[in-house]
């Protein structure tokens, strides 16, 4: 029996069903499935009842595992990270900010990989920006801004021990194991402006959050031109909102898209399981 793509019907992203990820996947589904990951971005797989076993063996059918810095993977395993939150959890809910995964290292990865295991009845939907769109659309003005500049990448605002997720975060109880380091003020320098490795199509990489400044720029100037990107790229138009259910995997390309979590599940524990595609 074929597997089904069924476009979400917002502005991309597709949901996948005909396919049981908890068995082998053959080589030309694998095909079909990457094929439709760089048309739609995001891949949702509802009704799946996967394993972690299975969760890592459907991660490596699309790259290599990426390196998970500063938050300790789930007991056992070496290669799956747990986002979750407790239902009287008071910390700020985490990622609830737009970025693209790990932008801040040398080679960002690829995907992201997310398997929904305890899943509130309300709340907690995922928005995506899709930064071709917001680069094609773009005004000339500003592309001619950006055009050829390079952005400073660091995590220092997130995980160092002063920083988001840092010391005084660890204090308020947060039930995700999140481990600051001194190595979260490295910086790395990525384009503004990339070109995806499969497709070739054009898009902007990341936004402010990982992104500290622009190379040839000083702070204000930079801050100035950062502010005035994220108000474009994350417009309503780019944007898509995935609502969550129990045994359902997303997928996403990380090279084309930014994403942010959102609350709304207070009193309501939430878990999901995560793995991250490296670039090959």
């Amino acid at each position: 029996m074929p597997i089904e793509i069924s476009p979400s019907g917002q502005p991309f992203a597709a949901s996948v069903t005909g396919i049981d990820l908890s068995r082998p996947v053959s080589s030309d589904l694998v095909q079909e499935l990457r094929n439709a990951w760089l048309e739609h971005h995001v891949l949702a797989f509802p009704r799946q009842s996967m394993s972690d076993d299975d969760l890592e063996r459907f991660t490596l059918l699309f790259g290599p595992f990426g390196d998970d810095p500063f938050i300790a993977p789930i007991p056992g395993r070496k290669h799956i990270i747990a986002v979750k939150r407790a239902a009287d959890e008071t910390a700020p809910i985490f990622a609830e900010s737009w970025h693209t995964d790990w932008s801040f290292q040398e080679t960002p990865p690829a995907g992201t990989c997310l398997y929904g295991i305890t899943i509130p009845p309300e709340g907690g939907d995922t928005l995506f920006a899709n930064q071709h769109l917001a680069l094609e659309q773009m005004p000339g003005a500003l592309r001619r801004k950006i055009e050829g500049r390079y952005a400073i990448h660091s995590a220092r605002n997130a995980y160092a021990p002063s920083g988001f997720y840092g010391e005084s975060d660890r204090a308020a109880g947060r039930s995700m194991d999140i481990r600051p380091s001194e190595d979260a003020d490295a910086t790395q320098r990525h384009p503004l402006i990339i070109r995806h490795p499969e497709t070739g199509r054009e898009a902007l990489f990341g936004c402010a959050g990982y992104i500290i400044g622009i190379e040839d720029m000083d702070q204000a100037e930079s801050w100035d031109l950062l502010t005035e990107i994220y108000r474009w790229q994350t417009r309503p138009q780019f944007q898509y909102r995935h609502k969550w259910q129990a045994d359902m995997l997303l997928m996403w390309d990380n090279r084309s898209l930014l994403h942010m979590a959102t609350g709304g599940y207070k009193g309501h524990d939430r878990l999901l399981h995560r793995t991250t595609i490296g670039s090959a």
